[in-house]
């Protein structure tokens, strides 16, 4: 850990097999966990919490304070969990009273100068391309994977298992195991390759495609769909989780690429 031309503040708890790298600026109040690599030039600010195995490339900053003109300096952190790889010049802010935290999980790949405002709460094993950008307060599910140059407006949902277009504008819910692309963003089918990486039967997969078929196909709205779905489609734990994400949706899912 010794790095003479670094800076680490006197009360930050730096495990002593992580890796600092010459010109490494590490604030008070951090915690970072063993086996972790700080990349030059490097900047790890208050409140920051960084786990296990981490990689965090050359000019990442993290635990900035958030872009929130509501922000008054409250205690707030960021966390990122194990195994997880943060490229250069991305950005994760801490969180403000709304919640107080900033989460990124385990074994993410948060691309070059990607972007994680106040507030947001990202997955495990979510992977954000080169570019993205997260308003405040993004909920991201676990194994999503967002193109390139997407942006998130604030207090979107996007849902487990999703891959999204490069250059995507989200102004909606999207919800789970599905692929969304075009412009507006919309439904553009089930993402059954994901899917099947992440070892999905083919019986689940054609479950998932029968629920999509109801709410994109059938020319029923949302609602109406719904009810469909529990009526005619036996329960499964994918049926419901998409039941429920449409359901608590506050900004309204995605509409399907005709409608």
């Amino acid at each position: 850990m010794n790095q003479p031309l670094a800076y680490i503040h006197p009360n930050a708890r730096v495990h002593e097999s992580v890796v600092i790298d010459p010109f490494v600026t590490i604030g008070p109040n951090v915690e970072i966990g063993e086996g972790s690599h700080i990349g030059s030039s490097a900047t790890i600010m208050e409140g920051t919490r960084i786990g296990k195995n981490c990689n965090i490339f050359p000019s990442a900053v993290i635990g900035a304070v958030p872009q929130d003109l509501k922000f008054k300096g409250e205690d707030s952190v960021a966390i990122i969990g194990d195994n997880t790889t943060i490229r250069e010049c991305a950005t994760v802010h801490r969180g403000t009273a709304s919640k107080g935290k900033t989460i990124v999980g385990s074994n993410c790949l948060i691309m070059a100068y990607c972007h994680v405002a106040h507030d947001c709460v990202v997955g495990n094993n979510v992977i954000m391309s080169n570019a993205t950008q997260l308003a405040g307060e993004v909920v991201v599910d676990d194994f999503a994977v967002i193109g390139g140059g997407t942006l998130v407006h604030q207090f979107c949902h996007i849902g487990r298992n999703v891959m999204i277009q490069g250059g995507a504008l989200i102004n909606k819910d999207i919800p789970p195991f599905v692929k969304a692309a075009h412009e507006p963003i919309a439904f553009a089918g089930v993402n059954i390759i994901g899917l099947r990486r992440r070892g999905f039967s083919s019986e689940i997969i054609d479950e998932i495609q029968d629920v999509y078929r109801f709410l994109y196909l059938s020319g029923l709205n949302f609602s109406d769909a719904i009810d469909r779905i529990e009526a005619e489609l036996p329960k499964t734990p994918e049926r419901d989780q998409i039941i429920n994400f449409v359901r608590e949706s506050k900004r309204g899912i995605i509409r399907g690429f005709n409608r």
